[in-house]
């Protein structure tokens, strides 16, 4: 649009057309192609990751703040968003049928199963191979959700051997946290592999007790698990009362000992079917057979092979394809020579062949086919053109197109991958005849493709799920434990959740648990000395973190307190003692006390990390309820009953509440219907609650990141209350609060600092000196006086931070030392050695009081103090003090096994990150 005014009819009509579809997004543009381009590319990551990965945590204040998705909580569990996408891809895929298969016996069969009394062993459902297993078990699953919506139906669909669907230990991770969740159980959950696929029954056994219904295991093609028996043994094991299990398997791959179960096995289609499958492809391409063509489709498909499922839709899509402009008759000549789904699938892939123009696209159709096929879990289209620069976008549109509508590739998380397993048997046998040879070609391929994007610093979730994987298919060992040890691809593998397969790498290098540890931790030491600036500080402690969280799943509960404690350090210097980040380090930490049965070490990081966790997000936050959990479980390892059922009660209302204000609603849905219902309601006169809900909408706005819109309805927010309530009102405060931290993430920060200062005037004379939005304010506008090197202006907001908090908590509590601290860290900013050293002396009294003398912020804060000794000039006691420090430090190496020397503060934002230990002088002060 130009001016407002749209420039052609043409452009008014698509706009018109728009209109009328729901989730379109209109984006208005004058200018270059490239421009637009990036205005799209942005808008489109916006959604995505609004939308389908949810949000960041605001600063903004309002009620509606909570109603912003936030990760799901399963205790210390690490959960993989692209694992669960991956399987509801699957169920979709399989429920797709162009007409039903008269299954209605099968279902019977099914359904007696489920109200069968107890002890039941599983069901095996077996049948050939493209027989309509998964096309079954998925329509029984949408039928029992419709019929029986009490019964928990938990499955999983099996992909190609080797994938990751096929992992044992994820599927059975996968299928204890979806009961977790649905019991709203929090508890640890160990991630050996060996320990999960034990410890499965009894997990199955306690939750399947607190459920009220049946549950529902199914599992698709479970013959392609690897090592299927022996991971599946749970399986022999009598299920709980009120579970059932159904497995589908190959009736030529089927374990002998399964064999002895109840099986339901899958007749061959009837020529009913058969006609009313072909007959249902054809009428959606315009095509009508003739009643000859009928007979001879009807006799070809009698044998085993020929009259399955697949064999037959397959069938259907190639005469349909051929259309009304081709010869049937010929096309049917051709289909009767193929005798299994696989000739049939070499017949459609040569007919590809033969529609392309060229022979540089039958290459090119030739190594997309082979690429995919030696990948791990497939590859994306982006990827197959930057592997095939002379690939255009109109010709991968064409063959992919091609390709899907034949059954041989489907999508999955954006990745293209054989739809089925004769699709890649084809394809094998048609290009890689000469065998090993061909396949090392492409996967050496792939290699040098994902080890140039790990040269570029792009360590993705397909770099760490492809190239160790290929590594290990080439049997290059060396290759394999330099890409482990890229700390990022390991972190990638570990965050989510792939910690089988991160262990059985280590273990092909020929490496124990205990070397694997110890490499780890000198490449994270050597990783260390680049780290510069507050950024690379962050990413290293999320780098420390997950190495402990790792150590720890391993039981090496000594090496991992190490980096967990560093990770610790870390963030309490380079971001602020109160940020969540320290409460997920306390929280790590006091899990690997817990294990080890030092609680009162546990207990009280616990504490500090609900403390923590209360202040950043509120009382009835999910995160806050982990804590809750946390501590209660302790409680429970100690007998302390009481404790334990009051923490535990207050969880799961704030958990209740949480799953009440979500509802079913994913992402930003929520957020969109409520903006809706309240832009309605705002176009009233001016009222209390008008203006609330103006606030609300701009919180709303600003959590969908739509910064512009949001400053509008604060602005007036603002100045409705302003109008009603008075401009001295403390919901004028929370309005100009929220436009401060509008302009802060906008980087207008005079304007932020005019909004902080009104917002924080109001609160001081409005509210109680101890209430949490006065501390809030307070704690933001001394963080922004900092940043913008005001710091006599950030002195007072530091003080009056300490007396909030003693008023708080009281003057003998940790989180006053940390307050102190910061306050010192200022003041030796400001060179003011004088007034700093008072306030580090009480700050360690206060830990020492509630850690101990020998705690680790102890030492830490000594050895401050000896640096303000060393440079007033008394170097006596600055060695006594730093002799203190180094004694401390000396007794946790001891404790732990071996600690990397720290070179950072762990007591609030003390020293720079840069500032290292020299002969000369302990520690350098300098800006954070």
């Amino acid at each position: 649009r130009e001016d407002g005014r749209v420039s052609s009819a043409s452009v008014q009509q698509f706009i018109e057309q728009i209109s009328y579809v729901s989730k379109a997004k209109m984006i208005n543009h004058v200018g270059g192609v490239e421009e637009g381009a990036y205005e799209i590319y942005n808008c489109v990551e916006k959604i995505i990751k609004q939308d389908i990965l949810g949000c960041e945590t605001t600063e903004l204040e309002g009620k509606e703040e909570s109603a912003a998705p936030e990760e799901v909580v399963f205790g210390d569990v690490l959960w993989d968003a692209h694992d669960e996408q991956e399987q509801m891809e699957a169920f979709q895929q399989a429920s797709s049928s162009t007409c039903e298969l008269g299954f209605e016996k099968y279902f019977e069969r099914l359904n007696d199963l489920v109200a069968a009394p107890a002890p039941i062993p599983p069901l095996l459902v077996s049948g050939g191979p493209g027989s309509g297993k998964s096309l079954l078990l998925s329509k029984w699953i949408q039928l029992q959700q419709k019929h029986s919506p009490n019964t928990l139906i938990l499955y999983h669909f099996v992909g190609r051997p080797m994938s990751t669907s096929s992992e044992s230990a994820l599927i059975i991770k996968r299928l204890t946290l979806k009961l977790m969740q649905h019991s709203w159980l929090v508890s640890p959950l160990t991630l050996d592999p060996a320990k999960l696929l034990e410890e499965f029954p009894r997990w199955l056994e306690k939750l399947s007790a607190r459920h009220q219904g049946s549950i529902i295991i199914i599992i698709d093609s479970i013959d392609q698990i690897q090592q299927a028996e022996k991971h599946m043994k749970w399986l022999i094991d009598p299920l709980p009362v009120n579970v059932r299990v159904i497995v589908s398997v190959n009736v030529e791959t089927c374990p002998q000992a399964w064999r002895l179960w109840p099986t339901l096995h899958l007749d061959p289609l009837n020529s009913k079917d058969v006609k009313s499958l072909i007959n249902a492809e054809c009428n959606s391409a315009n095509v009508k057979l003739t009643k000859e063509q009928e007979k001879k489709l009807e006799r070809h498909c009698r044998s085993a092979t020929t009259c399955n499922a697949l064999y037959v839709t397959l069938l259907g899509k190639t005469i349909a394809c051929v259309g009304n402009t081709g010869n049937i008759d010929e096309t049917l000549q051709q289909c009767f020579q193929c005798q299994d789904t696989v000739s049939l699938y070499r017949l459609v892939l040569r007919s590809i062949q033969g529609s392309l123009r060229s022979d540089k696209e039958k290459d090119l159709l030739r190594e997309i086919l082979c690429v995919i096929g030696v990948s791990h879990n497939g590859v994306s289209e982006s990827e197959l053109m930057e592997l095939y620069p002379e690939l255009s976008s109109a010709v991968l549109a064409s063959l992919v197109h091609s390709l899907h509508r034949m059954c041989l590739l489907t999508y999955g998380c954006g990745l293209l991958k054989f739809q089925h397993l004769q699709a890649w048997d084809m394809v094998r046998l048609e290009y890689m005849e000469e065998g090993e040879s061909v396949i090392s070609a492409y996967r050496q391929k792939l290699v040098e493709y994902f080890t140039t994007q790990l040269s570029r610093d792009r360590v993705t979730w397909r770099s760490a799920d492809e190239l160790p994987w290929l590594f290990q298919q080439q049997g290059d060992k060396q290759k394999l434990h330099k890409c482990l040890l890229n700390l990022f691809v390991s972190q990638n593998l570990y965050k989510r959740g792939h910690f089988a397969e991160l262990l059985s790498y280590w273990q092909l290098v020929g490496k124990d648990k205990s070397s694997m540890a110890a490499e780890y931790f000198d490449s994270l030491k050597e990783y260390e000395k680049s780290c510069e600036g507050e950024e690379s500080m962050i990413c290293l402690a999320d780098l420390y973190e997950t190495l402990g969280r790792f150590l720890k799943d391993l039981g090496l509960l000594s090496q991992a307190v190490a980096p967990l404690q560093r990770s610790l350090e870390i963030r309490e210097t380079a971001l602020d003692p109160d940020h969540p980040r320290v409460a997920q380090s306390l929280h790590q930490l006091a899990g690997v006390y817990v294990q080890w049965k030092k609680f009162g070490n546990a207990e009280q990081l616990y504490k500090q990390a609900l403390e923590i966790s209360e202040n950043a997000y509120g009382a009835e936050h999910p995160r806050v309820a982990r804590e809750l959990d946390a501590l209660a479980t302790l409680y429970q390892k100690q007998n302390k009953y009481e404790q334990t059922e009051q923490l535990r009660k207050k969880s799961f209302k704030i958990r209740q509440k949480a799953a009440r204000r979500k509802g079913s609603l994913c992402g930003f849905a929520l957020l969109r219907q409520r903006a809706l219902q309240l832009e309605e309601l705002t176009l009233g006169k001016d009222t209390p609650d008008n203006a609330r809900t103006l606030n609300e909408l701009g919180v709303l706005y600003y959590l969908q990141n739509n910064l512009e819109t949001a400053e509008l309805f604060l602005k007036r927010s603002l100045e409705m209350r302003e109008r009603v309530l008075g401009p001295d009102h403390p919901d004028c405060a929370q309005s100009l609060n929220n436009l401060a931290a509008l302009y802060n993430e906008k980087q207008h920060f005079d304007k932020a600092e005019e909004l902080y200062e009104k917002a924080l005037d109001i609160r001081r004379r409005a509210l109680a000196p101890d209430h949490p939005s006065l501390a809030y304010t307070v704690k933001h506008l001394a963080v922004l006086y900092k940043k913008l090197g005001k710091l006599d202006k950030a002195v007072p907001l530091y003080e009056l931070a300490v007396e909030i908090r003693q008023k708080s908590f009281g003057p003998k509590h940790p989180s006053v030392a940390t307050a102190l601290v910061n306050l010192a860290v200022l003041y030796c900013q400001m060179k003011k050695q004088v007034e700093a050293l008072p306030l580090y002396e009480r700050a360690l009294k206060i830990y020492e009081d509630s850690f101990g003398h020998m705690h680790p912020r102890v030492g830490e804060t000594l050895k401050n103090l000896a640096v303000l000794s060393y440079e007033g000039g008394d170097f006596e006691k600055a060695a006594e003090l730093y002799k203190r420090a180094m004694e401390i430090k000396e007794a946790e190496t001891l404790l732990i096994g071996g600690k990397a020397t720290s070179r950072h503060s762990s007591s609030g934002d003390t020293f720079s990150l840069k500032s290292a230990l020299s002969p000369n002088v302990f520690l350098e002060h300098g800006q954070r």
